[in-house]
């Protein structure tokens, strides 16, 4: 795992502002038609809607998430989904719990 692209992904506002959303999909993207946003993922093009941003913008955000292993993107058809990977979260909060704790 390579730590310092998931420190790249958690210094950014926008970023962490997205990974807060993709943890309650239900609660914030209820209104999704095309897919369950809990069991499949949240559309990108909501995502960027949710936090007033252009799509080319959160894209990059996205892939920046994504290449840090932070969420899992899934295409079907034209769209694309995402959701969080709690699995690398949990891994990253406890190396910086046990690696860099004072």
């Amino acid at each position: 795992m390579d730590r310092s692209s998931q420190i790249k992904a958690m210094a950014s506002e926008t970023r962490l502002a997205v990974l807060r959303l993709l943890a309650e999909p239900q609660k914030h993207f209820a209104h999704q038609e095309s897919a369950d946003p809990v069991e499949y993922g949240v559309c990108m093009s909501l995502i960027a809607q949710a936090l007033g941003i252009a799509q080319p913008t959160v894209s990059r955000h996205l892939d920046i998430l994504r290449q840090a292993q932070f969420i899992t993107v899934r295409r079907h058809a034209k769209w694309s989904y995402c959701a969080r990977n709690e699995d690398a979260l949990r891994d990253y909060l406890a190396w910086v719990n046990r690696d860099l704790a004072l």
